[in-house]
């Protein structure tokens, strides 16, 4: 059973909320771990009352939570735990009227879920504090991203800091909740067969793909200060990064996995001058073909500029130079109106020493995060028949049927949970999110001052032709898989 506390989630009418937030919400008291006392408290400016707002939710909620899940009588209970505060988070005073709303929760704990735009971070923070609302029982939950640049990420981290202590802000990556993310720190060090060649002796180089088919979805005024590079490879693609090529933490706890992580990130080769057009690829959709969906352009998205130059694909050659990973390169891609959606990792094993039956792959090592979660080794075996002739195999570990008496959870739902308890090894830490942005920035720079403006590629494709070219010249390519 988990701790009694308020949970309030300052744009409360959003998607964030309503598609991912609350759903999490239902089915962790659906299972019972939510403490009975707990309260979850919608913040926002549209003028709601409570029974409005608790239509709003279940008209969601029906839709993104599953028919066999959804009980009535379990919502009805749910429900009862939903209220509405109507508030402008940019006016000091609403804080003030949300205190006296609040009544005296001392020693109680608050957990302030700010599923807004970044902008108003630092505004919220100061305000809590202001209206006496921040005290040492509080959490304040940030989403991605966490500033646009190294600059205004520290400016962010600055001001969080005169109001909470480290312990208590929580920089949420949904990634780090997917069974699969936390699969891949099981796989690495609870089993001694991989370990010993989870280096650069035995591999040859590593993939990280994070591919969509959708498009930007109504989210133009976001999208054009973002683009792939904030929105997706700061964040998501480094925390993949970071757990594929850390070193063994000394203890499963906040600290001495987020220490490991930060190591790593220090790690990063700099990508600057030359090495940004040759290490790495922009892309922007143009109109193609989806399945049976005709899509237009990037530029035609609504709230984007004609003549937008932000990137909807970004794929990086990276380099992590320390004794385990020197010489073994890091592919990323991310992209979005791409063929298939896919979330991998590939680990690609180096060829054996001596090739005795005349040839065969290397080992591969499949990480999928989406659309299914699951493990594959790529074993070399013989076909049947006379002679040698050999054909890669997979010994698959699928984590749905594996695991298919116990539901699978939301990546949300572990990650609330974790900051209602406190727990916050699956959260960034402020450093680690100022070294990802001091890697991220002058690649940023670079595309700036090399004009690399970003390469058009048809919606419903693999990405830029030139993606190809970045692992051909070194005699290697993409995975295949449902990206190809």
């Amino acid at each position: 059973m988990s701790i009694a506390c308020d949970m309030l989630v300052f744009g409360g009418t959003g998607d964030l909320a309503l598609h991912k937030l609350l759903p999490a919400l239902y089915h962790l008291h659906r299972d019972g771990r939510l403490h009975a006392d707990m309260r979850i408290i919608a913040l926002a400016r549209s003028k709601h009352g409570r029974d409005d707002y608790k239509a709003l939710a279940e008209r969601h909620c029906r839709v993104q939570i599953a028919k066999a899940d959804f009980d009535p009588q379990c919502w009805q209970a749910f429900s009862a735990r939903l209220d509405y505060f109507a508030m402008d988070a940019s006016q000091s005073a609403d804080f003030t009227r949300l205190k006296r709303y609040l009544g005296d929760t001392s020693a109680r704990v608050r957990v302030y879920y700010l599923a807004t735009a970044p902008k108003l971070f630092e505004t919220i923070a100061t305000y809590l504090k202001t209206a006496g609302l921040a005290d040492p029982y509080s959490r304040i939950v940030l989403e991605k991203p966490i500033g646009h640049s190294l600059q205004s990420a520290q400016a962010i981290n600055a001001s969080l800091g005169c109001v909470f202590d480290e312990s208590q802000v929580f920089r949420i990556d949904h990634y780090l909740g997917k069974e699969t993310v936390q699969n891949l720190m099981a796989l690495r060090f609870a089993n001694m067969l991989l370990e010993p060649i989870w280096r650069a002796a035995h591999i040859d180089h590593v993939q990280i793909s994070v591919c969509e088919t959708l498009g930007i979805e109504n989210r133009g005024d976001y999208y054009e200060h973002a683009g792939a590079m904030r929105d997706m490879v700061q964040n998501h693609l480094l925390q993949l990064l970071c757990l594929v090529a850390m070193e063994p933490p000394v203890r499963f706890d906040a600290e001495s996995v987020r220490n490991e992580k930060v190591k790593v990130l220090e790690a990063l080769k700099p990508i600057t001058g030359q090495d940004v057009r040759d290490k790495t690829v922009r892309g922007q959709y143009s109109a193609g073909q989806i399945g049976n969906q005709q899509v237009a352009a990037y530029y035609f998205e609504k709230n984007v500029d004609n003549d937008s130059d932000t990137e909807t694909f970004v794929a990086i050659e990276a380099q992590v130079e320390n004794w385990r990973w020197a010489g073994v390169p890091f592919y990323l891609r991310t992209g979005k109106r791409l063929a298939e959606k896919t979330s991998e990792i590939l680990i690609q094993f180096k060829p054996v020493p001596h090739a005795l039956f005349g040839g065969g792959d290397a080992n591969q090592l499949l990480i999928r995060l989406q659309p299914e979660e699951r493990i594959s080794l790529h074993m070399m075996a013989k076909n049947p028949g006379k002679g040698m002739k050999l054909e890669p195999v997979a010994l698959d570990l699928n984590l749905a049927t594996a695991f298919k008496q116990q539901r699978r959870w939301d990546a949300y739902e572990r990650l609330l949970l974790d900051v209602i308890e406190g727990d916050s090894t699956l959260f960034m830490r402020r450093d680690e999110v100022e070294a990802a942005w001091r890697w991220i920035d002058p690649i940023i720079k670079g595309w700036q001052q090399h004009y690399q403006h970003p390469r058009p590629y048809p919606a419903g494709s693999n990405g830029p032709e030139q993606v190809q070219h970045l692992l051909e010249r070194h005699g290697r390519k993409w995975m295949q898989g449902p990206t190809q």
